[in-house]
């Protein structure tokens, strides 16, 4: 039986991460985290800006997942808890359901910093790879250029051309193809 080391334990409990900061204010910000039309997907359905409210994301037959908004903290803070989730690229469809997904908004001398985590997507996930990218896209990308510009760069409402960020979801579900 293989023997885990420590460093190899703390790795795969690290939930994924990212944080900017932005010339912009903290309540800019969080409404811009709110208007998840704006950044994540044009699509989505229900209401993504009171808490208990539960929306549906969706993108073509990749990705769907349904969300329930736990908490809003105006200029500081949203959380969100995946209720259902389903991914046509991986087999462990359990992954996502039951996660949580945290944006915490503070000012800094350097302006406005949002810190980004998914809480339960680890590393040893099989979407691990290919959601990472993808919430890079949508966080570092879409979100940041929707608080500093007003404009996010969001999945098409009608199944039209997919951010750049989606090509390692199509190159995961070509190779599996190619296995199946």
């Amino acid at each position: 039986m293989m023997q885990v080391t420590r460093e190899q334990h703390e790795a795969q409990q690290r939930h994924y991460t990212t944080a900017f900061t932005v010339a912009r204010t903290p309540r800019e910000a969080y409404e811009a985290v709110v208007n998840v039309r704006g950044w994540w997907s044009e699509a989505v359905e229900g209401p993504t800006d009171r808490i208990g409210g539960v929306f549906d994301y969706r993108f073509q037959d990749v990705h769907r997942c349904r969300v329930r908004v736990t908490e809003l903290v105006p200029g500081r803070k949203v959380a969100w808890h995946i209720e259902d989730n389903y991914f046509n690229f991986i087999e462990d469809q359990k992954e996502w359901t039951g996660t949580d997904v945290v944006f915490e908004i503070q000012r800094t001398d350097a302006g406005t910093e949002v810190h980004f985590t998914h809480v339960g997507l680890l590393p040893q996930d099989e979407c691990y790879d290919v959601c990472a990218n993808a919430w890079g896209g949508y966080i570092g990308s879409s979100l940041r250029s929707l608080i500093e510009t007003g404009q996010g760069h969001p999945n098409p409402k009608n199944d039209g051309d997919a951010p750049d960020h989606q090509d390692a979801a199509s190159v995961v579900r070509a190779e599996r193809a190619e296995h199946a």
